[in-house]
């Protein structure tokens, strides 16, 4: 996906989501309300020719080509010859323009307590965060775990107007501020939905820019706990300039600073080598995997409750919580690599699709499929296809793959 269809939520195409399986593409989503749904794609087809004459089966394609062929502008036509089970159909799809959610999920993951999590900061992550956060108060939420892990930032006026839902009055948010550009403020501005419930927020070391301005806020005005790791620590404020030749060039002009001052961004002062470096080197030190070798970074500083908190290299959140290096043995990690996983699902899938389309949420998934012996069988003999042997696997790690995997 293209930056800035990160950024604008959507793309133009035919709405699924696929897999290269044996050299063939198979539809693992079809998007609801999309071109394909109304074309009648279904889950579970293989595509194998694209306009009667780019094959994209048994040719060992690449997925960029496959979606290069299946994306066009909105109200082209594709035709795509495919087959279901053992029939070949064609169907002609018109494409569409296909929205991008930035915020995946949302739940309730017990009574009063609620779940979303943001994936990265676009046009309308504002508008889809207010509809799962109304969604969530009218089933009865009282407290709210906000995940901004992985979330690697976006649009500012996105996270500050998020923000603003979470604190009162007219509370500074976050400001920018550099040598040769004067200090601007971003405050709140009006009555949020969400100003005095619990709220906790996930991050860790891939959460950056945007999401450390919106942690980081909520820190520095005592509002939420931050839970999980220090994150990446980019705070910068950049200009992109358009050259002659199309071509642009973004300059970097200042700064994010939180309420209390605390810079966001990393230092950079010992080259570029060592700042590209720094995630491997928490990786090294330990910071990651033990909360006794996690150092503050940078300056400390005070919140009005009286916590400290540290600025100059990413927010360290209030609660550590360590990444898990025994959660996976060398099979169940040859799993992923292999993609072995997402493929016996999706097998699992087709075998009891009738099933599975009836779970219409995840709740109801959870309590209506439990994954048991049976199961667990099923994925040894297909892990084995794969040189990967799951016999005799300890309980810890059957029950991960079974229930997390």
């Amino acid at each position: 996906m293209e930056v800035n269809e990160e950024l604008m939520g959507n793309f133009q195409g035919i709405g699924v989501e696929f897999q290269l399986f044996s050299d063939t593409v198979h539809v693992v989503t079809v998007m609801k309300g999309g071109p394909s749904e109304k074309a009648g794609i279904q889950v579970g087809d293989r595509f194998i020719k694209v306009d009667d004459s780019i094959m994209i089966a048994g040719v060992k394609i690449k997925p960029d080509r496959v979606r290069s062929v299946l994306r066009g502008p909105a109200d082209s036509k594709v035709q795509v010859t495919l087959l279901r089970g053992n029939a070949e159909k064609k169907v002609t799809i018109q494409r569409g323009t296909i929205p991008v959610p930035t915020v995946d999920v949302s739940y309730m993951i017990e009574p009063g307590k609620g779940f979303i999590r943001i994936n990265r900061f676009g046009e309308p992550t504002y508008e889809e965060f207010m509809q799962q956060l109304e969604k969530l108060q009218a089933q009865g939420m009282k407290e709210l775990i906000l995940d901004l892990r992985g979330n690697g930032g976006g649009l500012l006026k996105e996270a500050t107007d998020i923000a603003d839902e979470f604190l009162d009055g007219d509370k500074l948010i976050v400001y920018t501020e550099g040598e040769h550009v004067p200090k601007m403020e971003y405050r709140c501005k009006r009555d949020g939905l969400f100003e005095k419930g619990k709220l906790v927020v996930l991050v860790d070391e891939t959460s950056a820019s945007a999401s450390e301005v919106l942690s980081g806020a909520l820190q520095d005005w005592d509002r939420a706990t931050i839970i999980g790791r220090r994150s990446f620590g980019k705070g910068l404020v950049q200009q992109q300039f358009q050259l002659s030749d199309g071509s642009a060039v973004r300059l970097t002009i200042a700064r994010y600073f939180t309420p209390l001052g605390r810079n966001i961004q990393k230092p950079y002062s010992n080259g570029k080598a060592k700042y590209e470096e720094e995630l491997v080197g928490r990786w090294h030190n330990g910071e990651l995997v033990k909360a006794d070798t996690v150092k503050p970074a940078g300056k400390s500083y005070k919140t009005p409750g009286g916590r400290m908190v540290y600025g100059g290299g990413g927010i360290t959140p209030d609660v550590f919580v360590a990444y898990d290096t025994t959660k996976l043995d060398t099979a169940l990690t040859a799993m992923y690599f292999k993609n072995t996983m997402n493929n016996f699902v999706y097998r699992l899938y087709l075998s009891q699709q009738q099933k599975f389309s009836s779970f219409k949420t995840p709740e109801a998934l959870n309590k209506g499929f439990v994954p048991g012996e049976a199961e667990w069988q099923q994925l040894v003999a297909f892990a084995a296809k794969d040189s990967i042997r799951l016999a005799g696997a300890s309980a810890k790690d059957k029950n991960y793959l079974l229930h997390h995997g």
